[in-house]
């Protein structure tokens, strides 16, 4: 990972020290943690009215089709604009529900135009039924101005339903493996080579092929985005879960060599207040990924229909639903006798002329890379459990 932290953000925040401007400081390193973290992801939606787009730009979010900021489900498509959806925990990562081609007056590419295709990332071309001439033309000419765009087979949860209403012995995987074929031969036959369709329920996320898109996407998105997709995807599986843990992990060193580089300035109290900053930044966002926070529990218990009281019921983690503050993670820190005295030992050295400072360098790396391994392996835990509970109580 490259430093977060670009020449010109490290001359501000070296300005700001300079001058004793401490608040000026911390701000410009939250700033750099979160660009550098954060690139837009822009996902463009489309389909017929009716089709359950606006459905998936709720699940994606994980969000309640009845939440205040959802996109409204259930009736007559009537914009000729594309609506913006930011996710609700990574305002960076935003859904854009799309007009359904078929409902404009001109041609694919003039819609395309409209609607400001070069800001999309990629597209999710979405139908409840077949897809249809429309969907086709519109395929065809996303891929000619070289943008990706997948197919999404909405509502498989009905389809089942009805089947199983008329059958008493279904084969579920057999009538998923004939929608699928289905799609994909009408699309081939169509012009459209090599299509790539996914089945999904917008109420059963962690069923059929949605978990599957989710890995195709992060798979194929340039590589500065796909840790980006990541954080936004829901916990639905054990392999997300493990992940999103993976690439926090990879970057505490980063966040340890610039608690060093604070330690090198010979101010007193500033290598722990930069530390403390960094450290509750970093913490917030692991728990905005691994949905921990308390609105992200609350959504999650409303879009599984289990009790708030039964998910808060098996986290353990001290961290877990708090609001994450200084003083939070400095009594955590404290709670630690090693690092309490590690923290001792730092300030101390940097009285030291010199010399102190070199020393307190690595001891202020060793504090934050200990602290931020504690802080996630404890969240990760906690984020296992709490899709164990969700999964177990609606299967």
């Amino acid at each position: 990972m490259s430093n977060p932290v670009d020449k010109k953000s490290a001359e501000e925040i070296k300005k700001a020290l300079e001058k004793n401007n401490y608040a000026v400081a911390i701000a410009k390193v939250k700033e750099c943690l979160y660009k550098s973290k954060h690139p837009p992801l822009n996902i463009a939606i489309t389909g017929e009215s009716g089709s359950g787009k606006s459905s998936f730009v709720n699940g994606f979010r994980g969000i309640d089709d009845w939440h205040n900021n959802a996109a409204p489900v259930g009736c007559v498509e009537t914009t000729t604009q594309a609506t913006k959806y930011p996710h609700p925990s990574y305002p960076n990562v935003t859904l854009w529900d799309l007009p359904g081609v078929g409902t404009m007056k001109f041609q694919a590419s003039q819609y395309l135009q409209h609607v400001g295709f070069q800001k999309y990332d990629f597209f999710i071309i979405i139908t409840a039924t077949r897809f249809k001439e429309n969907d086709v033309m519109l395929a065809k000419e996303i891929r000619r101005i070289g943008k990706k765009f997948y197919f999404v087979r909405s509502k498989i949860d009905n389809d089942l339903q009805a089947m199983k209403r008329h059958k008493k012995n279904v084969n579920e995987e057999g009538i998923l493996t004939q929608i699928r074929e289905n799609c994909i031969g009408g699309l081939q036959n169509a012009g459209v080579s090599s299509p790539k369709v996914f089945l999904v329920s917008r109420f059963h996320l962690h069923l059929y092929d949605f978990p599957l898109l989710q890995q195709t996407l992060k798979k194929e998105l340039p590589e500065h985005k796909r840790d980006v997709l990541l954080h936004a995807i829901y916990n639905i599986s054990r392999e997300v879960i493990n992940k999103k843990k993976k690439v926090f992990q990879d970057e505490i060193s980063t966040y340890a060599f610039m608690s060093a580089g604070g330690s090198l300035v010979p101010i007193p109290g500033l290598s722990i207040a930069l530390d403390l900053t960094m450290l509750v930044t970093v913490t917030m966002q692991y728990m905005s990924g691994f949905g921990l926070d308390e609105e992200s529990v609350k959504r999650l218990s409303t879009n599984c229909g289990v009790p708030l009281s039964n998910l808060k019921s098996v986290l353990t983690s001290p961290l877990a639903l708090q609001k994450v503050t200084p003083d939070l993670i400095s009594n955590l820190l404290l709670k630690c006798a090693s690092t309490a005295a590690l923290l001792a030992a730092e300030e101390g050295f940097r009285f030291i002329p010199i010399i102190g400072s070199l020393v307190a360098a690595p001891i202020s790396y060793k504090v934050t890379q200990n602290a931020l391994q504690t802080f996630l392996d404890m969240l990760a835990e906690d984020a296992q459990k709490l899709m164990e509970k969700a999964l177990s109580e609606i299967l």
